[in-house]
This record gives C-alpha cells, sequence and structure tokens, in this order.
C-alpha cells in the first residue's frame, strides 16, 4: 500500500525525490501498514506475552509514585491546600487525553504510542515533533524520578544503620553535590530488568506496585491520625494561578497511561486490552493520589512543607513520633519509584524502537535479540543516557522539562483522534471516545492552558529542545524516512 501522500512512480514504489518538499513533511503513515510492522525489528521481533493485568500495572507503575513520593513536596509550597484541587486539575487534564488515547490505542495498537498517532494522522513532521516531545517526556521523566528515589534511599539507611550517603554523592550540582550515584544505580538495575524480557520486568513491576499501593494506603491509615482541620481554613492562599502552576508540575505524575500504549506489539490483544488498562489504571492513580494529598496537607501545615522529596516519610515521623513508620515507609517507596523509573524506561526504548523502525533515527535502536525479544542495544543506550542525566540535573527543572513535554504530545494525540475519526470514519475501533469533538478540544484546551502555566525558563528549554530536534530530523530523519519504501507486503 502507497501512502496517500506518495504519488506512484511508474508503477513502483514512491520515488522520494519526486515530491516536494512539503509534501514529504506531510505524508502520512497508513494505519494498515503501522500495524502490519507491528513487532518487527532488525533481527527478530517483540514477543506478545502481556495480558490485562500487566498493562494495566504498566499503566500504574509509571505513574503511581512520582507526584505523590517525589514532588508533592515542591508542589505544596505552590497551591498551598488547595494542591488536592491541583491533582484534580492534573487527573482531569489527564483524563480527556486519556480517552483519546485509549481510542487511538485501540485502532492503532503500536509501540510508537502518540508518535504513531500523528504520523497516520498528521503527517511526518508533526510525528517527528511529537516523538521528540516523548523523548523529552520519557528519557527526562526517567532521570526525574531516579533523582527522587536517591533521597528516599537516604532516608531509608538512616532509619537501618544510622548513616546516610554523603551529599557530594547523593546530590547532582547544584543542590548541593557532584555526583548522585543513587539515580544513576537505579536507572542500571532499571535496565537489567528489561534487558532480561518483557515478561519478566512485567512480573517484577507487579510486585512492586502492590508494594507502593501497600505503602500510601499505610500513610493514610497513620497519617490521618494527625489530621487538624485548621491546616485548610486559607484553602487557596495563593490563588488559582498557584492552582494552575501546582497542577502543571504535577501533570508529569500523570503519564502512567502513555507507558501502557507503547506496550502495544508486546500485548497479547492490544485492541481490546490497552484501552481499558488505561483507562482503569488512571482511574486508581487519580483516586490515590488525591487522598494522599490531603491526609499530607491536613496532617502538616501547608507552610511547612519544603523541596525535600522525601515528604511522607517526614510526616510519618511527626505524626508517630517514631521513626520507625517514616523508615517503613521511605522502603517502600525506594521499592515504588523503582517501578516508575522500569516502566517509564521500557516505554521510552519501545518509542525509539517504533521511530528507528520508520527510519527516523538510527535504526541499532530497532534491533532486536531473537533471544530474549528485547531491543538490547536501545535499552543500554537509553538507560546510560537517562542515568548519566539523572546524576548530573537537579529534579525541578527535570520535572518541568517533562511536564510541558507531556502536555505538548497530549494536545496532538487529542488532534489525532479527531483527524481519524474524519478521514477514516469506518475503521473499526474498539473504544470510542464519548462526545467527540467536544471532549478531545477540552483535552486540547486543558493542555494548552497547563503549558502556559510553566515558567518562562521551561518554555526556553522547550524551544531550545525542538530546535535542536528540527536540525536533527532535516540532518538525519527527513533523508532516511523509510515511509516512501515499499510496505513488507509489497516487496515480495
Amino acid at each position: 500500500m502507497l501512502d496517500h501522500g506518495a504519488p506512484p512512480h511508474n508503477g513502483g514504489p514512491a520515488a522520494p525525490h519526486s515530491e516536494g518538499v512539503g509534501m514529504r513533511l506531510m505524508r502520512r503513515k497508513p494505519v494498515e501498514r503501522l500495524v502490519a510492522e507491528g513487532g518487527r525489528g532488525e533481527g527478530g521481533a517483540l514477543r506478545r506475552s502481556l495480558g490485562l493485568w500487566q498493562l494495566t500495572m504498566i499503566s500504574i507503575g509509571a505513574t503511581l509514585g512520582t507526584g505523590i513520593f517525589v514532588v508533592l513536596g515542591e508542589a505544596v509550597p505552590k497551591a498551598g491546600p488547595a494542591v488536592t484541587l491541583s491533582f484534580v486539575i492534573a487527573g482531569l487534564t489527564a483524563l480527556f487525553s486519556a480517552l483519546s488515547y485509549a481510542e487511538l490505542a485501540g485502532t492503532i495498537p503500536v509501540s510508537g504510542s502518540s508518535y504513531s498517532y500523528a504520523y497516520a494522522t498528521m503527517g511526518e513532521l508533526i510525528a517527528w515533533v511529537c516523538g521528540w516531545c516523548l523523548m523529552l517526556e520519557y528519557g527526562v521523566s526517567v532521570a526525574a524520578v531516579a533523582v527522587g528515589w536517591g533521597e528516599y534511599l537516604n532516608e531509608l539507611l538512616d532509619g537501618t544503620i544510622g548513616v546516610t550517603l554523603p551529599a557530594a554523592l547523593s546530590a547532582p550540582p547544584g543542590d548541593g553535590g557532584i555526583f548522585n550515584a543513587p539515580a544513576l544505580i537505579v536507572v542500571l538495575l532499571a535496565m537489567a530488568f528489561l534487558l532480561g524480557g518483557a515478561r519478566e520486568s512485567a512480573r517484577a513491576n507487579t510486585v512492586m506496585v502492590l508494594v507502593k499501593i501497600g505503602a500510601l494506603v499505610l500513610f493514610c491509615a497513620i497519617g490521618v491520625q494527625g489530621f487538624r482541620s485548621g491546616n485548610y481554613e486559607n484553602f487557596m492562599p495563593l490563588g488559582m494561578a498557584g492552582v494552575s502552576a501546582a497542577g502543571a508540575t504535577l501533570f508529569f505524575s500523570y503519564i502512567g497511561f502513555d507507558a501502557a500504549s507503547t506496550a502495544g506489539e508486546e500485548a497479547r490483544n492490544a485492541q481490546r486490552d490497552l484501552p481499558r488498562a488505561i483507562l482503569l489504571s488512571l482511574a486508581i492513580i487519580t483516586a490515590l493520589y488525591v487522598l494522599v494529598a490531603a491526609v499530607a496537607v491536613g496532617a502538616k501545615p501547608w507552610r511547612q512543607f519544603t523541596d525535600s522529596e522525601a515528604t511522607l516519610a517526614q510526616i510519618m515521623r511527626e505524626v508517630t513520633g517514631q521513626s520507625f513508620w517514616g523508615t517503613l515507609l521511605a522502603f517502600c517507596a525506594v521499592v515504588a519509584i523503582a517501578s516508575v523509573v522500569l516502566t517509564v524506561l521500557y516505554g521510552q526504548t519501545r518509542i525509539l524502537f517504533a521511530m528507528s523502525r520508520d527510519g527516523l533515527v538510527p535504526k541499532v535502536f530497532a534491533r532486536v535479540s531473537p533471544r530474549t525479544g528485547t531491543p538490547r542495544a536501545n535499552t543500554l543506550i537509553v538507560s546510560l543516557f537517562c542515568g548519566v542525566l539523572a546524576a548530573a540535573v537537579p529534579l525541578g527543572q527535570l520535572a518541568d522539562a517533562t511536564s510541558i513535554g507531556t502536555l505538548f504530545a497530549f494536545a496532538l494525540v487529542n488532534v489525532a483522534v479527531v483527524v481519524l475519526r474524519r478521514s477514516r470514519p469506518d475503521m473499526p475501533r474498539s473504544f470510542r471516545v464519548p462526545l467527540s469533538p467536544l471532549l478531545p478540544a477540552l483535552g486540547l484546551g486543558f493542555c494548552l492552558w497547563m503549558m502556559g502555566s510553566l515558567s518562562t525558563v521551561t518554555w526556553v528549554v522547550f524551544g531550545v529542545w525542538m530546535a535542536v530536534g528540527l536540525v536533527f530530523y532535516f540532518l538525519y530523519g527527513y533523508r532516511r524516512s523509510r515511509l516512501a519504501a515499499p510496505a513488507p507486503s509489497e516487496a515480495k
């Protein structure tokens, strides 16, 4: 099948040089070709071994932990007690986008996530921009969460053996350290699991997810004993601007369902299970986030929150007056945040796998090990990059950079679902967004609003990132794109 934007050349495959630049940039990849190539890589194929339970756990694993265990201490000073409202707003924004993801994941069940959805609906250049944003979203998110893992590791070591890692080796430059060794270590541990295979990684993630849910339920049961209604008297001290600013920062905690969509080529029944996993996980995540945030603010005056990433463990110690509970929570957080690193790193490798298969990034990222059914070189390269980033860059800058990349990609997904409805209305869909195009339009609007709440510095970083991405595309991806070549079925 030839793409709609690629005219035939003498009855054969499309001739790349017969097209104008504009046509090449707008050329779309047919959905049928995307699905037909599913699972295929260089030298091997991904293995379909994941069911609804594993997909839901991947989604929860990639999400639950970042906003509560790590970023809550930074969000509360921005919004005050209204941080609970910030979680609701971020969750609502995620819900609109999740509905669009659910429809597209069931219709185009491939590893590329929103990158592939954009390729099928808005053309190669927009797809590249989306994929480049996903690299920012996933790669930087791994690093951001790994930084928080080091904070909780120190809490655990202090509570068990009475020692902590020296600041020089447990914090990045700019935060009083030289090199964040724990952050690098947790990324390398996640890499080791991923190299073993998708099924093995999913099993490890499931255990870690159950531990983190148990930890948050335990926190609520104990933290509510220190609840003081007076802590909510001045509910919105910094106004709606503070609420939206905190919501924009917290939004990076809601990228889990996006990670689930990257498992489209390793799911046993992707069209049925991906939409269910996306919506089920988001409901569980949002409920836990709001509950834990409400208890945390009720137990501790909002002005006393600091930028420490180990906020929940500190509240446990203050409420009980004992170090045991804080130490226990720190242990659970170490396990919980490790699962976020594992699943988000997984998502990053699968997106690069899809982009490499399309020729937009080097083909090394699409090589699959015949023995494990995993992209081994891809996993090694991404893990080392994210590990070094985590060891060298402060958390706050990473979290905001992740938020803007996520919001931009989600905005494109909301547009893509409407475009595909109009261009391919008869295509089978296992899930349909209700009230379309109203809900996708609301999702787009919320994403743009929250992007506008981010700092000028974050926008500058995003602009520089986009400029670098466009330079890379025109120097490499534009020339090497495989879209003009015939699909595998046509080449036979």
